[in-house]
């Protein structure tokens, strides 16, 4: 997909960390570790797929290609990411990523810079390629832990090329999880009831 990031994450990033009335900073060196890493999805609780199953790969250190260009890294401080990849047979696939802040305040302001960076996505695309429409669509929170909130992305080619991706971000505590399931399709073919089943178990299923 044809998705390009040219708006300027830390300033969102810096934004957000003000609204949750802290410095954004790298953290701190020596703090201490949750007792345990966060727990992934598995296979089984990403949304059913009617001709294929679902097949999980393995947790891996870093940032994932697979969320696209509308969440990165850019302008956030050095934090250890981690995720897993999901795959089936056909079009569809899935990524979940999760980062531990080192406080609860700084994982409040990088939910809401990774949620923004989701909200303003198609307008970014749209102003950055103009061969590309794109439409988001707000799903609404979900009562989980510190809460979550779904939304959707809609791409279409001058050429006829058309993607869906649901995409959310939950915390608990000062760790913050960010999924996406994409595939070929338009917004009548996202599973948004099961795909808010999937986030509220990522986000629960973290500790």
């Amino acid at each position: 997909m044809p998705e390009h990031i040219r708006a300027s994450a830390l300033t969102a990033l810096t934004v957000a960390a003000l609204a949750a009335g802290t410095v954004l900073t790298a953290p701190a060196a020596g703090a201490a570790p949750n007792a345990a890493a966060p727990k992934f999805l598995s296979a089984s609780q990403l949304p059913p797929h009617p001709t294929s199953a679902w097949t999980a790969g393995p947790v891996t250190e870093g940032f994932p290609e697979g969320l696209g260009s509308c969440v990165s890294t850019e302008g956030v401080p050095s934090y250890d990411y981690r995720h897993r990849e999901f795959r089936t047979d056909v079009d569809t696939g899935a990524v979940q990523l999760t980062v531990v802040a080192d406080t609860a305040a700084l994982a409040k302001a990088l939910a809401k810079h990774y949620d923004d960076l989701i909200r303003t996505c198609a307008d970014r695309i749209e102003k950055n390629d103009p061969e590309v429409e794109a439409e988001g669509r707000d799903y609404g929170t979900l009562p989980v832990e510190e809460g979550a909130r779904v939304r959707g992305l809609h791409t279409e080619t001058s050429w006829g090329a058309t993607d869906i991706s649901l995409l959310s971000v939950g915390r608990d505590g000062r760790t913050v999880t960010v999924v996406r399931w994409g595939q070929m399709g338009d917004f009548d073919d996202a599973p948004v009831g099961a795909f808010k089943k999937t986030t509220t178990t990522a986000v629960n299923k973290l500790y």
